[in-house]
């Protein structure tokens, strides 16, 4: 199995983090007597604001804003009974400013020290600790983070102690960071070497230094480290030198430009992952993420690994005939040949920059992908047109893209208008959808068109690849286009479901995609039913395999999310799998794509990453290699 995304692009090319949110914030008038993580519920726009800042400033690594967002240290507050609340918030505010940003940032998941010493030195015993650090982290690796960040621990046992939680609890990549004086040592006295080798042991994947030192104390200390250890990958997040008090602020006097002379000292020994601390600003990261591009421009290899260092894509043009007809599409072309064909979905973004989706995409194609699906607004929430995300798939990635395409938003004149824009724009595969009301997304006030449903938008497309209009004029060519549908075999009435379907594929459908499911069984049975009430099956299938993250996330999609029904025994694996259930999540999909694989009429998989997380969803793909 492939290792976590992060440590995947981590290991091809040192990645840059955030800076401070304390000192933005407070920089905003935020109080020092308050709790500054309950901000993410009483001024979630505040902190949203700063994240953005960073995300636009160049930041790979966001952290999220609960380092502080333990029982331990909100019960000072009163807010003990707020740890689920905070959490899940801030993880959801990162998440909502990679949508809007649309760079393909990690969510870091951000844990501190709890704030009161262990016994026997302190009145918090073990167990509380253990309770503590298992209760955030449960919520961060829920909610939807990339990594855990444990920072600014002055205490190695409270750090080892925290790191073994997390393994424990998930299996997300866990960055563990410790202070360490001006004398190189941390406040107990501990080698920076003995240190990384227990927090190493303990099951951390990256060991850093952050907080306490500016950057000129805290490059001793690294170059240190990699005198005696060479091999070894460091995070480093520096404070802005030592801040001093004027009028009741803390202002600190290290330069961004000052970082920026630092970065290539820190890279050259050993930092994998750099950021900022306490008093850094958007300023200091932008001005970092100058000097790592300049650094990386001068090591190529560094820059681009070789899966990726290939000749620029093509994209795909349109083949005409002799005639002038269109000729099938490629994805066509593949099916009536009998290819396994490889389709993953890709969200459009809620912004006006699509950087992550077209490279999930891109990393899509290098696993082996024939299309990328393009989903059209789902859940009725406004995003990017799906058709102008295509268009920019194709130009930049090269790979054929499936347009979902839906008659909620668009009259009759409106959709043949924009199915001949389409085949203008080389989009030629279209997965014909009625739409999710306007009544679930966020704009209610919309209102929907529907004038006809998908088994209308298949004949209006049936009638343009005969080359006339609904009303019967010549388009001066027969269209081309590909046509899918969609059918959900998990379904309660099949029959319902079946005689739908079956309106639709003879329309002029030229294969079908599924709703997820997780029972091959499921699709045995719709296939029985259709069958019997309609005779053989006319088109080729793409299954729909969603891989699942954890338990709780099975459990979402079953209660909540239309169209995706699981079954008892994929929600009692998923619970099993406990800390380990991105992985089991994986595993399961694989599994049941295999057995999918030689199912009649199947012809073809539809990959629906959730999170975003294209990688993992990918990884369902090498099961393929060995098949």
């Amino acid at each position: 199995m492939s290792t976590h995304p992060f440590l995947q692009r981590l290991a091809a090319t040192p990645l840059l983090a955030d800076g401070a949110m304390g000192t933005m914030l407070y920089a905003q008038g935020a109080s020092s007597e308050q709790c500054l993580e309950y901000l993410v519920l009483s001024r979630p726009a505040a902190v949203s604001e700063i994240h953005l800042a960073y995300a636009n400033a160049g930041a790979d690594v966001l952290k999220t804003h609960t380092f502080g967002a333990n029982r331990v240290r909100l019960a000072a507050y009163g807010l003990a009974d707020k740890v689920r609340d905070l959490n899940f918030r801030a993880v959801k505010l990162v998440r909502d400013v990679r949508e809007v940003s649309g760079r393909a940032f990690f969510i870091a998941g951000d844990v501190g020290p709890l704030g009161q010493r262990l016994a026997p030195d302190g009145h918090l015993t073990e167990q509380e600790a253990r309770d503590a650090f298992r209760e955030q982290i449960s919520v961060l690796w829920e909610a939807g983070a990339d990594l855990l960040l444990f920072e600014t621990f002055t205490d190695l046992d409270e750090l080892a102690l925290a790191v073994a939680v997390a393994r424990q609890v998930c299996d997300l990549p866990i960055v563990a960071s410790l202070t360490f004086a001006e004398d190189g040592l941390t406040y107990n006295g501990i080698a920076p070497e003995a240190a990384a080798a227990r927090l190493q042991a303990a099951g951390a994947d990256l060991v850093g230094m952050n907080c306490s030192v500016g950057p000129a104390a805290m490059l001793r200390t690294l170059e240190t480290l990699h005198a005696v250890a060479p091999e070894l990958s460091v995070s480093v997040m520096p404070n802005a030198g030592f801040p001093e008090r004027v009028e009741g602020r803390f202002y600190y006097p290290s330069s961004p430009e000052y970082f920026a002379r630092q970065t290539r000292s820190f890279l050259v020994n050993g930092a994998r992952l750099l950021g900022g601390c306490c008093g850094t600003t958007p300023m200091h990261i932008r001005a970092m993420r100058a000097a790592l591009d300049e650094h990386l421009a001068g090591r190529s290899e560094l820059v681009v690994p070789a899966a990726v260092a290939e000749e620029p894509p093509v994209a795909p043009k349109a083949d005409y005939g002799v005639t002038g007809e269109e000729q099938p599409t490629d994805l066509l072309r593949k099916l009536r040949a009998g290819k396994f064909v490889i389709s993953v979905e890709v969200d459009p973004p809620r912004s006006f920059n699509a950087q992550k989706q077209i490279e999930g995409a891109r990393h899509a194609l290098r696993m082996g992908a024939d299309a990328v699906n393009v989903a059209d607004s789902p859940m009725a929430r406004v995003r990017m047109s799906a058709l102008s995300l295509c268009v920019q798939i194709q130009q930049q990635v090269g790979v054929e893209t499936i347009v979902h395409f839906t008659t909620r938003d668009r009259s009759l004149m409106g959709l043949q208008s924009d199915l001949i824009g389409a085949h203008a724009l080389g989009v030629r595969n279209i997965l014909a959808l009625t739409g999710d009301p306007p009544s679930l997304g966020d704009n209610k006030q919309s209102t929907a068109v529907y004038d006809v449903d998908s088994i209308g938008l298949v004949r209006i497309i049936d009638r343009f690849n005969q080359g006339v209009d609904l009303a019967g004029q010549e388009m001066g060519m027969k269209g081309g286009f590909t046509v899918a549908v969609a059918c959900d075999p998990t379904r309660s009435d099949l029959v319902q479901e079946v005689d739908r379907f079956h309106q639709k594929v003879t329309g002029g459908a030229h294969f079908t995609m599924t709703q997820p499911i997780f029972d091959a069984r499921l699709w045995t049975e719709f296939l029985r039913v259709y069958e019997d009430r309609h005779g053989a099956f006319p088109v080729p299938v793409l299954i729909g395999v969603l891989p699942l993250q954890g338990h709780k996330h099975a459990s979402f999609l079953h209660n909540e999310v239309p169209g995706i029904t699981l079954s008892e025994a994929a929600l009692e694996r998923m619970r099993k799998a406990g800390a380990g259930g991105r992985q089991e999540g994986v595993k399961m999909a694989q599994e049941l794509l295999l057995e999918l694989k030689e199912l009649p009429y199947v012809q073809g998989v539809y990959l629906m990453p959730s999170f975003g997380r294209y990688e993992l969803a990918c990884e369902v793909l090498d099961v393929l290699q060995f098949a």
